[in-house]
């Protein structure tokens, strides 16, 4: 398991996270923050995106909000 464990350890260190270590010596903190800011704007876009979905659903009338909508409650 150890191998198992330090293979996503690898991959993650060596593999998803080089844009930060090619960000890492650069002077300025926006750019160095750059791949942050991008997936902090794409989540507030689908979130923006999702919430619209639900309105356009409410105001349809289409959700079953009754008490006995779901078995478990």
């Amino acid at each position: 398991m150890r191998a198992f464990f330090e293979g996503i350890a690898d991959l993650f260190v060596n593999g998803l996270f080089w844009p930060y270590d090619f960000f890492r010596f650069m002077e300025n903190w926006w750019a160095s923050n750059m791949v942050n800011w991008i997936f902090a704007i794409l989540g507030a876009i689908a979130m923006v995106y999702w919430l619209n979905q639900l309105k356009k659903f409410n105001d349809n009338g289409e959700e079953d909000k009754s008490i006995t909508a779901h078995s478990y409650l």
